[in-house]
């Protein structure tokens, strides 16, 4: 009996521990770290008006590092070298991936039915 309770038990712990590195979809925007929430580019851009898109895309080649923004919340993004990050750039998406404390590991990215941002 004692063999099944320990057997029991470290069944639960090993599923646990893959339930917590499942992938999950969120909705939100492909954004940088300098910006994040908001893309105010005639500031940050000597004066010149700039999508979403070429704003994020331009403070990345300036040193700033792709995130996420989902639910007024801001995620760093692992796999930085991701082609879908710069197609997707200041674009509402739906993101497939990874959470591992505070940062996600993208596995797949869509554009969301709704161009609004999500805060």
């Amino acid at each position: 009996m004692r063999k099944v309770l320990g057997f029991a038990t470290v069944i639960l712990v090993m599923s646990a521990a893959l339930a917590l590195g499942t992938e999950k979809t969120w909705t939100g925007q492909i954004s940088d770290s300098m910006c994040g929430r908001s893309h105010k580019s005639a500031i940050e851009h000597a004066g010149k008006k700039m999508s979403d898109h070429d704003c994020v895309l331009a403070c990345v080649e300036n040193g700033s590092k792709f995130v996420f923004v989902s639910g007024g919340k801001i995620y760093n993004i692992e796999n930085q070298d991701l082609p879908e990050l710069k197609e997707h750039a200041g674009h509402t998406v739906k993101l497939t991936g990874e959470m591992t404390g505070g940062a996600v590991k993208v596995s797949k990215i869509e554009m969301g039915k709704s161009s609004a941002k999500p805060y």
